[in-house]
């Protein structure tokens, strides 16, 4: 009886496992390029945020750690908070 390729010597049989297969090289591949990528560059802080909020944050923590004054930090503070305003 001829199943129009179904059967188990049919061409959609062989169809779905090259499909199948090429479905899980690609996510094998994609796996591995995300660990490199993901694991080769350390988190770092993104500082051209458009508002300034992650260098305001570096900048917190320079002072929290004593790296400088009081004065410092609020002149520093101000020229962020000019520059995120325009």
């Amino acid at each position: 009886m001829m199943w129009d390729g179904w059967g188990p010597d049919g061409w959609a049989g062989w169809l779905f496992m090259a499909f199948t297969m090429a479905l899980v090289w690609g996510g094998l591949i994609a796996l591995v390029v995300w660990a490199v990528r993901s694991f080769a560059h350390p988190t770092t802080p993104n500082i051209r945020d458009e508002h300034g909020s992650d260098a305001l944050a570096i900048l917190e923590q320079r002072f929290a750690r004593g790296e400088i004054d009081r004065g410092e930090f609020e002149e520093r503070r101000a020229v962020l908070r000019d520059q995120s305003a325009t």
